[in-house]
């Protein structure tokens, strides 16, 4: 393994998937604090680049980047030697794939963390694993009823504060499976080796940066769609209930938990919008359809396999640990979504390619 010896003030903070949408947004926090950044990444996914030009652009030499698969545990170590803490958002995130190539999603999500954290137990850096609420499955446990446009859960206690940690793991679809199982082993790399790990189970997050299909990024999938008349499929009667995250507030959780890590180390948290934010599919097209002056054409499909009817994230865990709260509120978060993907998406001009890799 090459080692690269730098002074401690100057050891970077590693963000694998950095280029992605909240790897992207979380190197530009950590950068613009004054803290130097290596993003890992290996660039699979298209335009991602766009988010690394940009922060090229900003913060000059603090960014370091190396184009790396983290499948490739050699490179992968000899990558991450330098980094005095890891943020682990890399992944294949899309079940549909999960499902129709179940082998890649494993190799990706399940044996690229496992190489994560080998890498990680060979210099002692703490990691912070971006986790997913499929991990919970389709809760078939959580009964609900329908009122107006959206499901309810009949417990009271649900439906006040959200699905809590303690609900169980129940994978679901290959995509549940191998987060889940990647999910399983950061927290126990705390207990097995004393890693210095946390595990952070998100809902849907959303905002700039964010590319939007409808596999991936769904909120802003809906915006790109509304705003260039393309029609949208919902999958089920759109009543299903989500609670949406603005990624700023992403962000700042990510940030709040490392900053803790000895204390929460082995530890999973719930992080999503919460009941303030929570919205069903409906409401969300029809304030949609008011804020772009648009008239959405929606088809309706079948449920996809592990769908959830409602998950909205009960977050009094993170909250209470590290004194975490949602600010951007959904209409509000939206609405700035909308007006950047304007901008950045549908009227983009080509940026310059400049990073130090």
């Amino acid at each position: 393994m090459t080692q690269t010896h730098r002074p401690a003030r100057q050891a970077p903070v590693a963000v694998i998937g950095g280029s992605g949408f909240i790897g992207s947004n979380l190197a530009d926090s950590l950068l613009s604090d004054g803290e130097t950044v290596l993003v890992v990444d290996n660039l699979s996914r298209p335009g991602v680049e766009q988010n690394l030009d940009w922060l090229a652009q900003k913060h000059g030499e603090r960014l370091i980047v190396e184009i790396v698969d983290i499948r490739d545990l050699s490179a992968l170590a000899t990558a991450l030697a330098p980094a005095k803490a890891i943020f682990h958002l890399a992944a294949q995130t899309a079940v549909t794939t999960s499902l129709s190539d179940p082998a890649e999603d494993f190799d990706i999500n399940l044996k690229g963390t496992f190489n994560v954290l080998e890498a990680a137990r060979g210099t002692g850096a703490p990691v912070v694993f971006a986790s997913t609420n499929k991990v919970y499955g389709s809760l078939p446990q959580i009964a609900v009823r329908q009122a107006d446009d959206h499901y309810e859960p009949l417990d009271e206690e649900v439906r006040t504060s959200g699905v809590a940690e303690k609900v169980g793991l129940d994978f679901c679809t290959p995509y549940g499976c191998s987060k889940g199982a990647a999910d399983q082993y950061v927290l126990d790399y705390s207990k097995s080796y004393g890693l210095p790990t946390a595990v952070l189970r998100m809902s849907c997050i959303y905002g700039p940066r964010q590319f939007g299909t409808e596999d991936q990024g769904w909120v802003a999938h809906f915006l790109l769609s509304a705003l260039s008349g393309r029609p949208i499929t919902v999958y089920g009667d759109g009543r299903q209930v989500r609670d949406i995250l603005h990624v700023s507030d992403a962000v700042a959780a990510y940030r709040g938990v490392l900053a803790r890590i000895e204390d929460l180390k082995g530890q999973a948290f719930n992080l999503g919008g919460g009941p303030r934010n929570a919205v069903s599919l409906r409401l969300l097209l029809a304030e949609i359809a008011d804020m772009t002056g648009s008239d959405i054409a929606i088809r309706h499909d079948h449920e996809r396999t592990g769908d959830q009817p409602y998950f909205v994230a009960d977050t009094r865990k993170l909250q209470a640990t590290i004194g975490w709260q949602a600010h951007v509120l959904w209409r509000e978060g939206v609405c700035d979504l909308a007006n950047w993907l304007l901008r950045h998406r549908l009227q983009s001009r080509p940026e310059a390619t400049r990073y130090v890799a």
